[in-house]
């Protein structure tokens, strides 16, 4: 569903002054979210282009390409059949990425389960690079947010919401989000705080924890939790 980033903003605000704190999470916790993982994904998918640039191979590459084609035109099974194959046979840094737009696929094909479990498992592989270790966490910890608790988020980034972790901002971001989604205020509050706190933190990340600050500032409680 598009819609106005003003008048998206607006709405929210003449929520926080009606003080509707559970009618704000209905109606917009998703958006937020939603918002959210496309700074995650802008992120992470410069991270994987630097990587696959650094270790291009034209075979390889071809498949590779071949298969997003097929994941843009949601050919899903057809792109995890070829997805599987690059990462038994591909080289250099295809098997890698493979894993990776495969457990994208997943998601796209709405077997969350699985794409949480491939990315989990990518984010332990110490054979990965460890930016590519941190960009799979990342995606397994957004996708818990809607479809897990605070402690499995907890599990899957809070290692990463550390000063010198350079997705510290997007960790913290989530985590707010995931206590906030299960009613845990106090903790909710603690890691907006932190975001809007770090002078690193990007302003459209800062904005909406401040935004989140605000909504629990005006409704003095919890909402509730979500199953």
């Amino acid at each position: 569903m598009a819609f106005n980033d003003d008048s998206f903003i607006r709405e929210v605000n003449e929520e926080l002054r009606s003080d509707q704190m559970k009618g704000v999470w209905r109606r917009f916790g998703r958006y937020i979210i939603v918002v959210a993982i496309l700074i995650v994904v802008g992120t992470a998918g410069k991270v994987l282009y630097d990587y696959w640039d650094d270790n291009r191979s034209s075979g390889a590459g071809d498949q590779f390409l071949a298969a997003m084609k097929l994941a843009d035109e949601n050919k899903n099974d057809e792109a995890l059949a070829a997805l599987g194959k690059l990462e038994k046979e591909g080289h250099g840094a295809y098997p890698v990425l493979a894993r990776m737009r495969a457990a994208t696929v997943q998601a796209q094909k709405g077997d969350t389960g699985a794409a949480i479990a491939a990315f989990n498992e990518i984010g332990k592989d110490n054979s990965v690079p460890a930016a590519v270790r941190d960009v799979a966490k990342m995606r397994a910890g957004w996708l818990l947010i809607e479809n897990g608790s605070y402690e499995q988020v907890s599990a899957a980034i809070e290692e990463m919401a550390v000063p010198s972790n350079a997705f510290r901002h997007s960790a913290r971001e989530a985590l707010g989000l995931a206590a906030y989604k299960a009613g845990n205020v106090a903790q909710a509050r603690q890691w907006f705080q932190s975001v809007v706190d770090d002078t690193g933190s990007p302003r459209p990340v800062a904005n909406r924890a401040q935004m989140m600050l605000d909504l629990i500032t005006a409704s003095g409680k919890a909402p509730a939790a979500q199953g």
